[in-house]
């Protein structure tokens, strides 16, 4: 056997499409659970949710912050995808860019609970926030762009500047069941609309 073949045989293989979507389905059920109980819920409720056993989580995901790590990566991707997803739709740009908008603020509610473990000094947190920028800013630039091409907005508008202020309205909530994040993005995306 030459080297290049052992090499070949030593490579991980892809994972089969039926090991994916059980990935998939222990990262939605844990994102759920994240967002009702906190990220220190237990494996077992994760488990529960996800109708499989403890176990199965740690052959996926072998510590908590792997998990975590791998939830947000999974959201992001998911947003990431649904922008052009959305363009590619009947409906107008600019509704493509509210629907994905929203998405977006569903997003940053859910990761309220994550903030703290995000800031915390394990560095294998550290990369999120570029990647969270290099995935989705390009996104939100592309609705944006076909937007004010069809004349629906006002051109020129900066993705990460409209991302960071959804993310300041989104934060505003606090504990406050009187604030409606939602309602006031909705203001922010109508106030781009062209008027003429």
């Amino acid at each position: 056997m030459s080297g290049s073949e052992r090499g070949a045989s030593s490579a991980p293989r892809p994972k089969r499409a039926d090991a994916r979507r059980n990935a998939g389905v222990l990262l939605d059920a844990a994102a759920s659970v994240f967002v009702t109980s906190g990220v220190e819920a237990p494996m077992r409720d994760i488990a529960a949710a996800a109708g499989v056993g403890t176990a199965t989580i740690y052959r996926h995901f072998p510590t908590r912050a792997d998990l975590i790590v791998a939830v947000y990566r999974h959201q992001v991707e998911e947003l990431a995808g649904s922008g052009p997803a959305l363009l590619a739709t009947d409906v107008s740009p600019y509704d493509a860019l509210g629907r994905w908008i929203g998405h977006f603020v569903d997003f940053v509610v859910t990761k309220q609970g994550l903030a703290s473990v995000l800031q915390s000094d394990d560095p294998c947190f550290d990369p999120l926030h570029s990647y969270f920028v290099e995935r989705l800013v390009p996104v939100c630039t592309q609705l944006l762009d076909a937007a004010a091409a069809s004349h629906e907005i006002r051109p020129g508008m900066d993705a990460y500047a409209l991302m960071r202020g959804v993310g300041g309205l989104c934060a505003g909530a606090g504990n406050n069941p009187r604030y409606d994040a939602r309602e006031m993005v909705g203001l922010l995306i109508a106030g781009l609309r062209r008027t003429n």
